[in-house]
């Protein structure tokens, strides 16, 4: 009996491939591979590719750019290894591509480079890259909101270039509208205007209610402004007390120092009852601002001796003093403006208890300012100013000279000075 035949496994020859390296040097061009962003390319063998080197070839930096152009029936794709559509991948790592020869099998192995091939529409220009302004760091963060930031920061991203401006288109239109007045109104009348306005910054905050355009003069600083209807009300009971004063009663304030602007006014009431109870109560109102002025801070318990009434006590808490915080506790105090304030305040209320007139020597001594600083207030409301001789209470037989403002239609108009203090040489 013949033995079963032996299944033999015949052994397969092992074809190995050799590789060969070619450097950049030998061949001079690195392979390209390209890469679609818009998808797969179907009949590759239909596209033309042209590769476009740099013209300067000594320059480190811009010899090694290429640009692929692959053009379609449909559309043009450009891809490059530099700008802002290149590949950062090439500069991290290095790429290789190797051909096999299946005939003698060798591979031979090139340096690689990959390229996005972006689609180009017809008609739109290409961004230049040279001309390009580099990004600000703003610009920087701004695009890294927009990509990877929170719903709240993208938000205040949009509000915040809704609300941008335009540097150049603002700064044109303000030279233009500069020119366009300079043009019309002229530098000297400028200049003029430049110097009224700085003459009424420092007043204008601190003057009473003014009506320009009234035809009487009682109606320039309305009395309702500086004290309306409630609060002269308020003041009835206190005005008694001022009208029912006794010359022996004024000789007692007068050696207490109470405001001499007040006691020129009491020792000079009128006899009827209405104007009597009119001018008492003004006076009463006068001398508390005065005493309100020389305090450095005022609270809600000042005038309560006096018989002061809560309307008027809150009133100039309100509007002549200043709010401020000492360890915990809240301060109303009276500052240097919050004086020239209520000084503005006595002087147009002077105007109504002595027919547009009012004594302005007597009011800055009351109050401790200085005699500039009064006609300067006196100024900036408009009043005429003159001079008149009294005799002196403390020197008795002498006369001084008192400086005297009046209310008269229409309302002056005073030039600020420009001139300078000229510097003492020294010898």
């Amino acid at each position: 009996m013949a033995a079963p035949p032996l299944n033999v496994k015949k052994k397969k020859k092992k074809t190995t491939a050799t590789c060969t390296w070619e450097p950049y040097e030998e061949t001079g061009q690195d392979a390209l591979i390209v890469k679609f962003s818009n998808g797969h390319v179907k009949k590759a063998e239909e596209l033309e590719f042209q590769l476009f080197k740099h013209s300067d070839g000594v320059n480190p930096r811009k010899k090694t750019r290429r640009i692929v152009v692959a053009e379609s029936d449909r559309l043009p794709y450009v891809g490059s290894n530099f700008g802002s559509g290149s590949l950062q991948c090439n500069n991290l790592c290095r790429y290789f591509v190797g051909v096999l020869d299946k005939g003698t099998m060798q591979m031979k192995v090139h340096n690689a480079q990959l390229f996005n091939m972006l689609p180009v529409i017809p008609g739109e220009s290409a961004v230049n890259e040279n001309t390009k302004q580099a990004e600000t760091y703003r610009e920087k963060v701004d695009a890294l909101i927009e990509a990877f930031g929170t719903t709240k920061q993208k938000r205040a991203l949009s509000s915040r270039r809704l609300n941008e401006v335009g540097n150049e288109t603002l700064q044109q239109a303000v030279a233009l509208a500069a020119t366009n007045v300079i043009n019309r109104k002229g530098v000297e009348a400028l200049r003029n205007e430049v110097v009224e306005t700085e003459t009424q910054t420092d007043t204008a905050l601190f003057l009473p209610s003014c009506n320009t355009e009234a035809d009487k003069v009682e109606d320039v600083y309305p009395f309702d402004q500086l004290l309306s209807l409630n609060e002269f009300d308020a003041l009835k009971d206190v005005g008694a007390k001022m009208a029912a004063l006794t010359p022996e009663d004024l000789q007692k304030m007068r050696a207490e120092n109470c405001p001499q602007t007040v006691l020129r006014h009491l020792e000079l009431l009128p006899k009827e009852d209405a104007a009597r109870d009119r001018q008492s109560r003004c006076a009463w109102y006068l001398s508390f601002l005065i005493k309100s002025s020389l305090q450095k801070r005022l609270s809600f318990k000042f005038g309560i001796e006096d018989g002061c009434p809560r309307i008027i006590i809150n009133k100039v808490l309100k509007n002549f003093t200043v709010e401020s915080f000492h360890h915990g506790s809240l301060r109303n105090t009276v500052s240097s403006s919050m004086r020239i304030k209520l000084a503005a305040h006595c002087l147009a209320l002077l105007l109504h208890m002595g027919d547009q007139t009012a004594n302005l020597t007597l009011l800055h001594r009351d109050m401790g300012i200085s005699d500039a600083k009064m006609l300067e207030l006196a100024k900036a409301m408009g009043l005429t100013l003159s001079r008149q001789s009294a005799y002196s209470r403390e020197q008795v037989g002498t006369q001084e000279e008192h400086r005297m403002a009046s209310l008269v239609l229409p309302l002056v108009h005073y030039d600020r000075r420009m001139e300078r203090r000229k510097r003492k040489r020294m010898n």
